[in-house]
């Protein structure tokens, strides 16, 4: 006679699948942690410090602006660090778009620092003998044309201005300090 075997009734399966779906699962957990199981706490992003290089004032004229009355001025005044070499260059740009980015031109003033004359440098030392930063005024001009030397049509456009200091190097000119946007919108008429 052959043994027998019990059945067990379809809730007692599904009851058992369940217990075993919980192991499983309460292994896995084990095995892989918890992000804060191993005792470390989250840290705080700390905020990055402003670098040395600044443009701390920017103007741009005249606003509105109508390409067929003259340049489109950016006036801007650049804050070196307190000690720069000399050998740097000093590259201000400023990429314009138009909002709806068919429209675009990118401007740029590249210059060594040693190039500057000393009317447009200001700094030097304070009355206590500590050295000041530099100040340099640099100017771009855009003639309101785009990209494909055509006239940019009206509306409305941003701009994006930043400074860099460069060095060259054996693969060409390699980035050293970059300072921080200087972001706004301007209208065409």
């Amino acid at each position: 006679m052959a043994p027998s075997r019990t059945t067990l009734p379809h809730d007692s399966v599904w009851t058992r699948q369940r217990i075993a779906g919980s192991i499983v699962l309460s292994l896995c957990m084990l095995l892989i942690g918890t992000p804060h199981a191993d005792g470390k706490t989250k840290q705080k992003l700390v905020p990055r410090p402003e670098p040395e290089l600044k443009i701390i004032d920017l103007k741009v004229s005249p606003v509105p602006y109508a390409p067929d009355r003259g340049p489109l001025e950016f006036t801007m005044i650049v804050q070196l660090p307190k000690e720069a070499d000399e050998a740097l260059m000093l590259e201000v740009s400023s990429l314009l778009t138009s909002t709806s980015m068919t429209s675009l031109r990118f401007l740029s003033n590249r210059q060594p620092l040693n190039s500057h004359t000393p009317a447009v440098i200001t700094g030097g030392t304070d009355a206590k003998g500590e050295l000041q930063p530099k100040h340099v005024r640099i100017q771009l001009s855009w003639d309101g044309l785009d990209h494909n030397k055509q006239v940019a049509p009206r509306g409305s456009y941003d701009y994006q201005v930043r400074a860099k200091l460069l060095s060259n190097g054996e693969k060409g000119q390699k980035t050293q300090m970059l300072s921080w946007p200087k972001r706004g919108t301007f209208v065409i008429k």
